[in-house]
């Protein structure tokens, strides 16, 4: 099997799609570092939304994905398009309209890479897509739908994303989740948790980060709030630990991979590429919820090392989708280690 390793990624024509749903957005990154918001005088405009940088994660690196979204008829939104389809993103299903925006998101950067937001979307576009729009076709060919809360707001886009759930459901699809909390972008708190805490039940693979378990729990004990997760249809974890490394979580075990030490520019889409490809990893494969939670600990080992990999190159660059590895890139790192 060693020999093997990493023929992951190769593609070919079993390879199933990941697809997902949810906001794409501009984000305005700062040139200067430690600066509030408010002082900060250059932004570099790049292509971002957390469901977007993980479709463009999986097809960077060489897998099948698909964007399910809705656009402003604007710049920002032709802008979006041409970033991501030269990756092989599959945007055909992306809609756009005059009714509203390409939504905006300004970030200013601590010294550290870590981030602080102000999002323009009163309405923006992506929260105008509904119910009606979702296709089943999509969904027939199996894959996996990825989605985040950011996305759970009450708008018609909530809408959209449980018929999304329930055709994905309907066709075998994995679900994947990464709740991927941003309260800038909620009235409250405690309506962010109710919208993760609605839909969690739903998925089968869930990516956490230390930074959201016990705020998204109310459960300050590590492994007791981890095992809360596990409810309902869910029965994989992702949990990322930023710089220490991240573990598979199963009822019945925990596989744990250290991450790759590297210095940090900009944090933004590290979570997004790490899940990106896990799931384009996970997609390569039998592509069944049990095969997932049966893999050989070698290989869950394998396929985390590749994912923790592919945040740490990711953090090396700004911005999110341009800042995404190839596998080549990814494989050189960890040949290197």
């Amino acid at each position: 099997m060693r020999e093997r390793s990493h023929d992951i990624l190769l593609g070919g024509e079993e390879m199933k799609k990941v697809i997902s749903i949810g906001e794409a957005l501009i984000d305005f990154i700062p040139h200067e570092k430690g600066v509030a918001l408010k002082d900060v005088s250059n932004f570099l405009r790049v292509a971002g939304g957390a469901p977007l940088n993980v479709a463009a994660a999986v097809s960077k690196l060489g897998g099948k994905s698909q964007m399910l979204t809705k656009l402003g008829v604007d710049g920002f939104g032709d802008h979006i398009l041409e970033e991501v389809k030269p990756l092989g993103v599959d945007v055909s299903k992306v809609l756009r309209t005059k009714e509203a925006n390409t939504a905006l998101a300004f970030v200013s950067l601590k010294e550290d890479g870590e981030r602080d937001f102000s999002f323009y979307r009163n309405p923006s576009a992506d929260m105008l897509l509904n119910a009606s729009e979702i296709e089943e076709e999509v969904f027939v060919e199996g894959g996996i739908l990825h989605f985040c809360s950011v996305s759970l707001i009450d708008a018609p886009i909530k809408d959209a994303h449980r018929k999304a759930i329930e055709f994905a459901k309907k066709n075998n699809c994995l679900i994947s989740f990464d709740p991927n909390v941003r309260l800038p972008l909620w009235e409250t708190p405690e309506a962010c948790r109710k919208a993760i805490l609605e839909f969690l039940p739903l998925a089968n693979i869930v990516k956490i980060s230390d930074e959201e378990l016990e705020f998204i729990t109310g459960i300050a004990d590590e492994a007791e709030a981890l095992n809360f997760l596990l409810q309902g249809d869910v029965e994989v974890i992702i949990y990322t630990k930023g710089t220490n490394g991240a573990e598979f979580i199963t009822r019945e075990r925990k596989v744990f991979s250290p991450s790759f030490k590297v210095q940090a520019q900009d944090t933004t889409g590290a979570g997004d590429s790490f899940i990106g490809s896990f799931l384009c990893q996970v997609a390569e494969g039998d592509n069944t919820l049990e095969s997932l939670v049966n893999l050989p600990e070698e290989k869950v080992k394998e396929i985390l090392t590749f994912s923790n990999a592919t945040a740490a190159l990711t953090v090396c660059k700004r911005g999110a989708i341009g800042a995404l590895p190839t596998k080549d890139e990814v494989l050189t790192l960890i040949q290197g280690r």
